[in-house]
């Protein structure tokens, strides 16, 4: 199996569950490295931008997990929002080219939930117009171009390979992004109660409403697709359960007892779209698959390791 991104929030993941699994796991790795240390795992360094190094990382592999994605989080999306399109349009591309030609069985694209439009209620799998939330335009557009590329070699040409689809919710957990820079919402909250910000500031009004899933469940919900799905299908890997932002930052505050803090919040900062729900209906119908981690009991695990790691 190929994971690439292997040193990146989900690779990592991955990588860990496969090894752990036994399953023989080439990783790719770029800039970062290795940070699940395992000798059983083939870690190769490589540019997904090149098609040479594409091409030579899907040589003898079966099954590939594209999890390798430029990211980035609000402050950038809005000043910067290129900076996500070309490399990672051009990593999905010529991955998929290679793995076709290397004749792999199966590949998972990991999409977004960026691709729906804005919605007061939870989303389902069909519900993509093409209209997005504003500041998602160029993020929207880039995971639909990409998953309408995975819909072509699944069911366009004469020789298909299969492909499957997967929409996360927002994913939290060990390994992920602490970066100022570059860290989504939940890691910046840890952060700054961690280190004992006063006051902690958030950006915005706190009242966004997300759907937040654990990294292990969506890790799971990853491996079900992969083994089940043998259709071109997009499937919402998500809790189904919605939280408010003000909401999470008291939880992380009371469990790493942080019980004196001054809260201030500044709605003049860059926030994405005020409420991301999503249905996870489809996923339990064909997958069996449940998101099973209480948030307190993910959040504790991610507060946990962030404490004994950064």
């Amino acid at each position: 199996m190929l994971v690439t991104g292997g040193a990146g929030f989900v690779g990592a993941n991955l990588v860990r569950r496969l090894s752990d699994l036994g399953a023989d796991v080439r990783a790719t790795l770029h800039v970062k490295d290795a940070v699940i240390a395992d000798e059983r795992v083939d870690y190769v360094r490589c540019d997904l931008t090149r098609a040479e190094d594409c091409a030579s990382v899907c040589q003898g592999v079966d099954y590939v997990f594209l999890c390798a994605a430029v990211t980035a989080g609000a402050g950038m999306m809005e000043s910067k929002p290129l900076f996500l399109l070309t490399p990672n349009v051009m990593m999905s591309m010529l991955m998929l080219e290679a793995a076709y030609e290397a004749k792999v069985k199966k590949v998972l694209f990991i999409s977004s939930n960026t691709v729906y439009p804005v919605t007061d209620h939870p989303v389902k799998e069909d519900e993509v117009t093409g209209e997005f939330f504003e500041k998602y335009f160029i993020a929207g557009w880039l995971k639909r171009f990409c998953e309408a590329t995975c819909e072509m070699y699944a069911t366009k040409i004469k020789d298909p390979m299969k492909v499957v689809v997967v929409r996360p919710a927002n994913i939290y957990g060990p390994y992920d992004d602490f970066e100022w820079a570059t860290s989504h919402v939940l890691p910046a909250l840890i952060r700054r109660v961690v280190e004992r910000h006063d006051p902690i500031q958030v950006w915005g009004d706190g009242q966004d409403i997300k759907d937040f899933i654990y990294v292990e469940d969506f890790v799971a919900g990853m491996l079900l697709a992969m083994e089940k799905i043998d259709t071109f299908e997009h499937i919402n890997l998500a809790s189904g359960r919605e939280h408010r932002l003000c909401d999470m930052l008291e939880l992380i505050l009371e469990l790493d007892g942080y019980t004196d803090a001054r809260i201030e919040y500044d709605v003049t900062k860059p926030t994405m779209i005020p409420k991301r729900l999503i249905d996870p209906a489809k996923a339990q119908r064909l997958l069996g698959f449940q998101a099973t981690t209480p948030i307190e009991t993910g959040m504790q695990k991610t507060l946990d390791w962030y404490r004994s790691t950064l």
